[in-house]
Order: C-alpha cells, then structure tokens, then sequence
C-alpha cells in the first residue's frame, strides 16, 4: 500500500466537502473506491466523481482501467471536474497550480 493525497477541485472539492484527503491504496481504482466509501453520505460525490479527469502525480490517467494504475508512495491524485472550455483546460490549470520544484 502506498500512502498520498487526493486533491479536489471546483466542483468535486464541494461535493467530498473538503479540499483533499489521504490515501492508502495501492491502485487509483482502491483510493477512488475508499474516496466513495468515505463519502457515501454525500450524494452528489459519487456522481461528480465519475464526470472527472484524473492526474496521478501530474500525469493524466484518461481512459486507463484505474485498477491498473498504480499509485506511488506520496503521490498526489488531482480530481478534475469538468471546467468550462474543456478538460484540457481543468488539466492546464490543475498542472499551473502545482508546485514547481527547483532544480
């Protein structure tokens, strides 16, 4: 198991009612299904959650089978609704936010 962050955004943070939360999972198919678990109570989490895009440490999953996408030991899942103009746009400023690491 690898332990990280799951980061909402827009409307995907107000339906977890949270900005982000830990990880304990081994795949991206585990966290989102513990993500779900954890927010049962909020009705629109599920729904919000199945319309996103999602990042796993900056790189897009797209059509991947999460069961199938690892997740790294202090990793950082982004939950990226729809924005207007797009999913490329929710990616480009998912990606603008992070921060950049100084070499």
């Amino acid at each position: 198991m690898a332990g990280g962050t799951i980061r909402y955004w827009a409307a995907a943070k107000a339906a977890a009612g949270t900005a982000e939360e830990a990880y304990d999972a081994a795949t991206l198919a585990e966290a989102l299904d513990a993500a779900r678990a954890r927010h049962a109570d909020r009705p629109d989490f599920a729904r919000v959650l199945d319309r996103c895009s999602l990042l796993v440490d900056g790189q897009q999953v797209g059509s991947r089978p999460h069961g199938t996408v690892e997740l790294p030991d202090g990793g950082m899942v982004e939950v990226l609704p729809p924005f207007a103009g797009g999913s490329g746009t929710a990616i480009a400023a998912a990606a603008a936010a992070r921060p950049r690491r100084v070499r």
